[in-house]
């Protein structure tokens, strides 16, 4: 069973930086597909940024330019978050998917495997 861990979630001020990171364990599949969404109450989750298996990236457009997604060899995935804005407040969620990042973006059309959140507010 895949588990994925998210740590690094924080309060800071606009303008400031945070990097999350994302452990995972339990993958049984060749590749996966791993990346970051996020959601504030009342709305929908939507997605930050993925990347796959290959090292392909795609970001919203919403933090082109201000965050960096990364991931390792075994399947750990980072999320380098700079000059935050309060409306980057949320939820922020580490995803992965064996179906591939077509599969995931811009919205899972399949079963991926979630973590279980860290919470990132930004707010002066």
């Amino acid at each position: 069973e895949v588990e994925l861990v998210e740590s690094g979630g924080d309060s800071v001020q606009p303008g400031g930086s945070l990097k999350l990171s994302c452990k995972g364990s339990g993958f049984t599949y060749y590749s996966y597909c791993l990346g970051w969404f996020r959601q504030v109450d009342g709305k929908e989750r939507e997605g930050v940024a993925v990347i796959a298996s290959e090292g392909t990236i795609t970001y919203a457009d919403s933090v082109k330019g201000r965050f960096t997604i990364s991931r390792d060899a075994a399947n750990n995935v980072y999320l380098e978050m700079n000059s935050l804005k309060p409306e980057d407040t949320a939820m922020y969620y580490c995803v992965a998917d064996h179906l591939g990042c077509f599969y995931l973006w811009p919205r899972p059309r399949g079963k991926p495997h979630w973590g279980q959140g860290t919470q990132v507010t930004v707010s002066s």
